[in-house]
């Protein structure tokens, strides 16, 4: 296929890329629906794809089980020394890793196509965005990068004869012989997958993995590995937040940016629907917030995907309606269970459990069966335009201006419902201290509680500990426009192991009270960790929760939090002299509060 592009520099790419892999051809995608559909045509007739007769234009894929999830094992940041890279990340020489990787490289694309994706993440022309282009022999990630970014001429547009691009190069690893049959989900095995990182070059190198994170190299591995590390240089933040629009009775617009790990309820909270008489509540990202300071003062966020990839089991129409709704039609779905009657199930969702399903590994399945019908990292792909709560203007190029910032994870001990940190630096404190209990989305899962700071842990493109002081320094030019920082917890238990909030949309009672923050409207007790709401300030009208179960979820545990400041200073100290002066200060401020409460 003759290039349509007049790009020298990306044909130029393309072509070192090609003579590398050697495919069978090359396809430059135009982000059309026909390219889309006639993709899935052809993964449909290969038995990649299963139709599902109940959802409408929508396809159930099963991965190889080595293949289900983020490898943190086997992601690399390769910068000129360890140091750069920090000791949350892995490193490998970048001389080291690209002689190994392009020796995996060599025909790896023999028997199949090579994808050309050109996408844009953020508005096409906005000043928050950036463009790629990915190469890929996975039509599977085609369809899902048309659903997630912005694929196609209009991006090769934009780019014109000299724009900038970040090459993202990908393939499968599983090259195919002459008269060899292919198998349903082609991947390398898990010593040779390789997601690799070139900060200093603004490069992604991915090898022989299939599955959403280290496959559609638009998310995480641009947006926020790539993207944090341009954003340091740039002086912007490329966060691993949730954007919320939440509406009071009177009108007032709130926007909220919340970092939560994955599977813990990070999409469930930006389709919020609130129970709260009055409130309304507007989705302008689940997943990825890129935040500039504009004339204004402030800080303006951009959602730059198009589209949602969500973990499917514990999505429901108790949990996520908008989501359940969302899905309904033209929708992926990624090692979920069959039914017998064409339709996707997973664990967690409405109605009874089948007698019978096709598990996620194409087996019979039955309620007796020791496994789960859906993998716990079973997902959905959807674009934003199927979400009734999509905000109107959720791709306007200058962004939203936030009002709060939001940190929490999945703990079912320490943590509170909810407080407010005493100041800018004691914020960027409780996002760094961030943690949660480990969840499906990591393969290889290392702790029943891991620290997450500002769930960015497995995505920060530098060094941690100068990733903090970016936030710092980000405070110091934000000055009095900066957005308030709270923290939550909705996954408190208590010692029978019931959970002691309802959360879903009874969590806009917790977000009124931070508007209610902003606005001066109520006040808060201060504790050692922060500031505490009073049950009486808290808008708890028409919900049934025991006093004792408030009085739990409020409580700051001294002891508890003696021993939760042993694990932070561990975690501090291997960040070294990276360690900003004022988070160690911060440290020492816990401390004092604690031995004097």
């Amino acid at each position: 296929m003759t290039a349509p592009c007049r790009h020298v520099g990306l044909t130029r790419w393309v072509e070192e890329a090609a003579a590398m892999c050697r495919p069978q051809q090359i396809y430059w995608c135009d982000g059309s629906r026909e390219e889309y559909d006639r993709l899935m045509a052809l993964m449909v007739e290969s038995g990649t794809a299963t139709p599902l007769a109940k959802r409408p234009n929508s396809f159930l894929f099963r991965s190889d089980p080595s293949d289900v999830a983020r490898i943190e094992a086997r992601t690399y940041l390769s910068t000129l020394t360890p140091e750069e890279a920090g000791p949350t990340n892995n490193w490998i020489d970048p001389g080291e890793l690209k002689k190994t990787m392009k020796s995996l490289y060599d025909g790896c694309m023999k028997g199949r196509t090579m994808y050309i994706i050109p996408f844009s993440m953020g508005p096409i022309g906005s000043p928050l965005a950036k463009i790629g282009v990915q190469i890929s022999d996975s039509p599977y990630v085609v369809c899902n990068m048309h659903l997630m970014t912005r694929v196609g001429s209009r991006v090769l547009e934009a780019l014109g004869t000299e724009g900038e691009f970040i090459p993202c190069l990908h393939s499968i690893g599983a090259p195919l012989e002459p008269g060899q049959h292919d198998v349903h989900w082609p991947c390398a095995p898990i010593e040779n997958k390789y997601i690799s990182h070139f900060p200093q070059e603004n490069l992604i190198w991915s090898y022989g993995s299939g599955y959403g994170g280290n496959a559609l190299l638009g998310k995480k591995c641009l947006s926020l590995r790539i993207a944090s590390s341009i954003a340091r240089r740039e002086g912007w933040l490329a966060e691993h937040m949730l954007i919320l629009r939440l509406i009071s009775p009177e009108g007032r617009k709130y926007h909220i940016a919340g970092a939560f790990p994955s599977a813990c309820g990070k999409t469930n909270l930006a389709m919020i629907q609130p129970t709260l008489p009055g409130w309304k509540a507007e989705t302008i990202g689940d997943d990825i917030c890129w935040m500039k300071i504009r004339p204004d003062g402030r800080l303006h966020a951009i959602n730059p995907e198009t589209g949602f990839f969500g973990v499917a089991p514990g999505t429901s129409y108790r949990s996520n309606p908008t989501a359940a709704e969302m899905l309904k039609e033209n929708a992926i779905f990624t090692n979920c269970a069959l039914t017998d009657k064409g339709d996707v199930w997973w664990e967690d969702t409405d109605g009874p459990v089948p007698k019978h399903l096709i598990d996620w590994k194409g087996w019979d399945w039955t309620p007796e069966s020791e496994e789960p019908a859906a993998h716990p990292n079973a997902r959905f792909t959807s674009h934003i335009s199927q979400c009734r709560s999509a905000a109107g203007d959720w791709e306007d190029p200058e962004g939203v201006p936030i009002d709060i910032f939001l940190f929490g994870g999945r703990r079912s001990t320490v943590i509170p419902l909810v407080f407010e940190s005493f100041s800018w630096d004691h914020g960027v404190f409780l996002g760094a201290t961030a943690s949660s209990e480990s969840t499906a989305a990591i393969l290889d899962k290392v702790a029943p509680v891991r620290h997450d700071p500002f769930a960015m842990k497995p995505f920060c493109g530098y060094n941690m500990g100068d990733y903090f002081l970016h936030w710092l320094e980000t405070g110091d030019r934000l000055g009095k426009n900066a957005p308030r920082i709270f923290y939550v917890n909705w996954f408190r238990k208590n010692d029978d192991g019931r959970w002691l909030w309802p959360g879903f949309g009874e969590n806009s009672r917790v977000l009124k009270w931070m508007c209610d923050r902003v606005d001066g409207k109520v006040g808060a007790r201060e504790t050692p960790i922060g500031l505490i709401p009073e049950e009486e300030d808290l808008d708890l009208s028409g919900l049934s929760v025991p006093p004792g179960d408030m009085e739990e979820l409020l409580k700051v545990d001294t002891e508890a939090w003696k021993a939760e400041y042993f694990d932070i200073e561990v975690f501090f100290d291997r960040l070294g002299s990276h360690l900003p002066e004022r988070l160690d200060a911060q440290r020492k401020a816990l401390r004092e509060r604690l031995r004097h409460f």
